[in-house]
């Protein structure tokens, strides 16, 4: 096998399930299903979000930016798990496996801190309504997002440098189908117990601090809703977050069994599943969570579609 200049193989091969080749075909199947479903789903959120003006304000404006992340993650693996189940080549090249390291982690890094500001809004809508306009107005949100965009970026570029400066000593076998820092850090030779001390550390404050703010705003949450006296008003309350409360534990399940261990503890499967599971089946969830849950964007979607067949 040819190496370049730095250890590092030319390509990789994502063996995925090749000791399982019966799996390969059911789960090629369910890819080519659920990948349009979640681009469809999402695409459809941020339509409506934007063409229906009872949409417009904070709640929509972070669902929105969740449902373009969604479809940003779901798109950076998917389409290269479709190309290793549906080929007998099963490899990537080197640029390849650190572009799709980098987008991978942004994406994911990402949606950690964006569900967390989408719980503040919910505390804020619920517990602050007469302020919620003055709060969470646009020029707030958008320097939110933009920060979340910003400073997860910083970490996953940084992170996946670091994790992508280890040496290899001419292995190019990754048990996985997608790039993962965790399951890098565990191919690698030599010395990497900086690293997993690092990535522990890091992912730690990363997973942590996010989830320590849905759980402070959610404890709020839940006072105010205990004080409400009226059943309306309680179901209204409990109606606005249990989309939002049903996604955080779809996403940060995984991640936290994925991410708050030592990448050599990780067992050989884990990693393949769980990527599966927050890479997948959260972003193909999420649109039918947020629709069939919540009635204004149900209406909104009755509108668009019946405008469009109204319209031919």
């Amino acid at each position: 096998m040819a190496l370049n200049n730095k250890s590092h193989p030319n390509e990789f091969i994502l063996l995925g399930f090749a000791d399982r080749p019966w799996l390969e075909l059911p789960l090629f199947v369910i890819l080519l299903i659920t990948y349009p479903m979640a681009m469809v789903g999402n695409i459809a959120i941020i339509l409506v979000s934007k063409l229906d003006p009872r949409l417009h304000s904070s709640m929509y404006f972070f669902l929105t930016n969740l449902s373009f992340l969604d479809m940003c993650y779901t798109t950076s693996i998917v389409p290269q798990i479709l190309f290793n189940l549906g080929s007998a080549k099963k490899t990537i090249s080197y640029t390849g496996y650190a572009v799709q390291l980098y987008f991978f982690h942004i994406m994911g890094g990402t949606e950690c801190l964006l569900l967390a500001i989408m719980s503040f809004d919910c505390y804020v809508a619920i517990c602050k309504p007469l302020h919620y306009t003055f709060i969470m107005n646009q020029h707030i949100c958008t320097i939110l997002v933009s920060t979340v965009w910003l400073s997860r970026m910083i970490y996953a570029v940084s992170e996946a440098t670091v994790t992508l400066q280890l040496p290899l000593c001419g292995l190019n076998k990754l048990d996985h189908f997608v790039c993962e820092i965790p399951v890098l850090i565990k191919t690698a030779c030599g010395e990497k117990g900086a690293n997993e001390l690092i990535l522990s550390v890091v992912c730690t404050f990363m997973l942590a601090v996010p989830l320590c703010l849905i759980l402070a705003s959610y404890a709020c949450i839940g006072h105010a809703v205990f004080k409400i006296k009226s059943f309306e008003g309680r179901k209204k309350a409990f109606r606005t977050c249990s989309s939002h409360l049903i996604v955080i534990f779809l996403f940060y399940g995984p991640g936290i069994s994925m991410y708050l261990q030592p990448p050599s503890s990780i067992s050989r499967d884990q990693p393949k599943f769980m990527a599966l599971f927050y890479g997948v089946v959260t972003p193909t969830l999420n649109p039918f969570i947020y629709t069939l849950r919540n009635k204004d964007v149900k209406g909104a979607l009755g509108n668009l579609t019946r405008s469009i067949f109204t319209s031919k």
